[in-house]
């Protein structure tokens, strides 16, 4: 409440979920020259609903899978054309097809591409205007403000955003340089498409400080003369629905022999209920358990056998007896493609269970490793296994995977990598070229 008793509304973010992506003549070209460059277009486009979202990941996965060159996933019009329900189209920055178009070729061409992607999008596609103080991008306005008023096209301000305050300039192209291999003092180029190519031995740069985070009121102040321009992107915020990507694990059902196959009706322990599948899939897991104490332990004593029973317990409550069989399943199919395959790390090294069916090597009750900070009723995410593979066997394991579950049931997952400070003084002190 504020000072008067009055209850406070906090302001919510709704959240657009979008992505830039790399258009191409065809994804599926790899052969390239000097006169035959790979031409990719910038491309933003955003999810208006739940069929928005999934075919944006649609795009994003195909681009990898069958677009990507060089460093780049790619897609092309075809693609785009398959996969546009539920989606937002703008015409997007200096890099994209429509403002190449009118840098590049007639504003009659222009207009044709232009009125492809209006045909295509309909009351979903608008024309972006962007303002970095980059002289081409004022024969872009005007022509796609031409387009705007003929075709009746909302118009947007938009700022191309790298960095978050103006002062981060510096530090953004210093950061550009540790990613291309250059020193700051090369002399540089900005080519939005191009942007991975040398030029005269000129280094990709920035033309300007303007690529940053900039507040609403400096929005308006530099959009001042087409004020609708901002309550438009507004228009947009109103049309996406707010998406629940919250979902439940799912796993590929892990096959398991029919002897195993005991269990036809739902058990319910305390709050958990544990589907007949689940409850198969533990049995096998127990099976494999003390079938793998045999070799790991010599003496099966009461203290080793009260620790299975309670890790077994805890699995089967959770309902993670798939994902035990699974993990096991390819490590075990890694070994036998003559991978090597790390001992295991991180809290799974605590699981007795675990080290029983063969997914890490080392013994929780010799180093006395604590089970509940792996897997315990509280933590509901799943599981963490860290698994390590040589690098030249990895595409075995994945393969095995893919192969074994199939193409739509694997998928790979990012990965952020942070500059620790060690590593940032040694690339920015090369960059600035000091000894």
């Amino acid at each position: 409440k504020d000072e008067h008793g009055n209850d406070i509304v906090t302001p919510q973010v709704k959240p657009v979920v979008g992505c830039e992506f790399y258009v191409v003549k065809d994804r599926f070209e790899k052969s390239f020259t000097k006169e035959k460059k790979d031409e990719r277009f910038h491309q933003v486009l955003l999810a208006k609903n739940k069929t928005g979202y999934q075919n944006l990941i649609k795009l994003t996965s195909l681009g990898f899978i069958e677009g990507y060159y060089s460093k780049y996933p790619r897609v092309d019009k075809l693609l785009i054309e398959q996969y546009h329900e539920g989606l937002i189209a703008t015409t997007c920055c200096i890099g994209a097809y429509v403002p190449q178009a009118i840098l590049h070729s007639s504003e009659e061409a222009a207009e044709k591409e232009f009125k492809w992607w209006l045909d295509l999008f309909g009351d979903d596609y608008y024309i972006e205007i962007q303002r970095h103080n980059i002289k081409e991008q004022q024969k872009i306005n005007d022509t796609l403000l031409r387009f705007a008023k003929k075709y009746h096209v909302p118009v947007i301000a938009t700022n191309d955003s790298h960095y978050t305050e103006k002062d981060d300039y510096n530090a953004h192209d210093i950061l550009l340089c540790i990613n291309t291999g250059e020193k700051q003092a090369t002399p540089g180029f900005d080519d939005f498409i191009n942007d991975d190519l040398a030029v005269k031995n000129r280094r990709f740069k920035f033309p300007n400080d303007q690529f940053y985070f900039k507040t609403t009121a400096e929005m308006q102040q530099l959009f001042h003369d087409i004020p609708e321009s901002i309550d438009n992107t507004n228009a947009i915020i109103d049309k996406v629905e707010v998406l629940n990507l919250k979902k439940d694990i799912l796993l590929p059902a892990f096959p398991i022999p029919k002897e195993f196959q005991l269990h036809s009706k739902e058990e319910v322990i305390g709050k958990n209920k544990i589907a007949p599948d689940v409850n198969n899939q533990w049995e096998y897991l127990k099976h494999l358990t003390y079938e793998g104490t045999k070799h790991r332990y010599n003496d099966l004593t009461d203290e080793i056998k009260e620790r299975i029973e309670f890790e077994l317990f805890t699995i089967k409550t959770m309902g993670f007896a798939g994902y035990f069989l699974i993990v096991s399943d390819f490590i075990k199919a890694g070994r036998d493609l003559g991978v090597f395959v790390g001992p295991g790390r991180g809290s799974a090294a605590g699981s007795v269970v675990a080290y029983c069916i063969g997914i890490t090597n080392i013994d929780p009750i010799k180093y006395n490793l604590l089970f509940e900070r792996f897997l315990n009723p509280d933590r509901k995410s799943m599981p963490d296994i860290d698994t390590d593979f040589d690098d030249e066997g990895r595409q075995k394991v994945i393969d095995y995977v893919v192969k074994k579950y199939g193409k739509n049931q694997v998928a790979q997952i990012i990965t952020y990598g942070t500059m620790a400070a060690k590593m940032s003084i040694k690339d920015v002190a090369r960059v600035l070229d000091l000894p």
